[in-house]
């Protein structure tokens, strides 16, 4: 299941994912874990200290080995210079899998161990100071689009990407890549803004959303999220004070969570599973094909200078069952 977390900066949505990380990975759940917020923090999050966290393989640094590994053979894509944020996959493409090892795990994730398991994490890498007035910040991002438009994952195994504060997801299409998103939502106006915009953009693509409460304190923060948001609202999370050990960097062992917040995790957990009976994946090619092609008319035949439409090939659909490459 591909899994997003998603709210505006500050409503602890980074805090909330690494929660439901540990979650699935101590159920033995295998997990790859994504960083993909400009200021990254999930790292630190799962326990890493600081100089580990500032030592993880920036994706964004590994883009051609990462373009030339899921290019593969497919005869439509000419060289993996030609590959831009939003090519699909088709007839002869490399496509990921949760489970195994490949080149692309190999440079960008790195084992972290946690209580009752271990998890790869990824992190499409920090904005730097060299990238002011000379970078845009999806760029780096794109590096995530890309691996998870060729990533094919069943049943019981998990992606989980910690996304970029606030509307700037919809910079890209990669809004459309989970088969659930979670908005993380305090019991504020701001908080329930957010929500607003991306219940709007999402409503014509199929979105799976659902809201999760955090920082509620008591019957009037649950009244006003439900007011804002309604049905939408899934589960709530209130204070913790293994949450605030795990800020100090003492975490206690995980097993020591709050009751009531580990069945909001449950709560998540279930509410995921869910979504795998409906998964379309024609319409979830479709859609990257939509995206790719608004792209390639947008900006990227121009810097590529080829016709980036060519490399849709019409007859492939993404799906369990496609067979990797010889």
């Amino acid at each position: 299941m591909k899994i997003a977390f998603v709210g505006k900066g500050g409503s602890g949505k980074t805090t909330l994912s690494s929660l439901f990380v540990r979650h699935l990975a101590a159920t033995g759940a295998p997990v790859v874990a994504i960083d993909a917020d400009i200021n990254q923090h999930l790292g630190a999050a799962l326990g890493l200290d600081d100089q580990r966290a500032a030592g993880l393989p920036a994706m964004g640094e590994h883009l051609p080995l990462i373009k030339d590994h899921l290019r593969g053979t497919n005869p439509r894509i000419a060289s993996a210079d030609k590959m831009i944020k939003t090519t699909p996959p088709g007839e002869g493409s490399r496509l990921l899998r949760v489970r195994e090892d490949n080149p692309v795990f190999d440079a960008c994730a790195r084992p972290v161990e946690l209580d009752d398991g271990a998890v790869r994490l990824m992190v499409t890498g920090r904005f730097t100071d060299a990238d002011l007035g000379v970078a845009c910040y999806h760029s780096k991002t794109g590096a995530v689009e890309l691996c998870l438009n060729h990533l094919v994952d069943g049943r019981d195994e998990y992606v989980v990407v910690d996304m970029t504060a606030g509307s700037d997801s919809f910079a890209s299409g990669m809004f459309t890549r989970f088969d659930m998103t979670f908005l993380v939502a305090e019991p504020t106006r701001k908080g329930v803004s957010v929500y607003r915009q991306y219940k709007e953009y999402a409503r014509d693509y199929g979105v799976v959303l659902r809201v999760v409460g955090n920082k509620v304190q008591g019957p009037d923060d649950l009244d006003f999220l439900r007011e804002h948001v309604g049905e939408d609202l899934l589960t709530t999370v209130g204070h913790s004070d293994w949450v605030r050990g795990m800020e100090k960097g003492r975490p206690p062992r995980f097993g020591l969570l709050e009751d009531a917040n580990r069945r909001a995790l449950e709560t998540l957990h279930t509410a995921a599973d869910a979504t795998y009976e409906l998964r379309d994946w024609e319409r979830y090619t479709r859609q990257m094909v939509h995206f790719h092609l608004k792209n390639a008319q947008s900006w990227g035949n121009e810097r590529t200078g080829t016709d980036l439409a060519a490399q849709v090939d019409p007859g492939f659909v993404l799906g369990e069952g496609v067979a990797a490459p010889a």
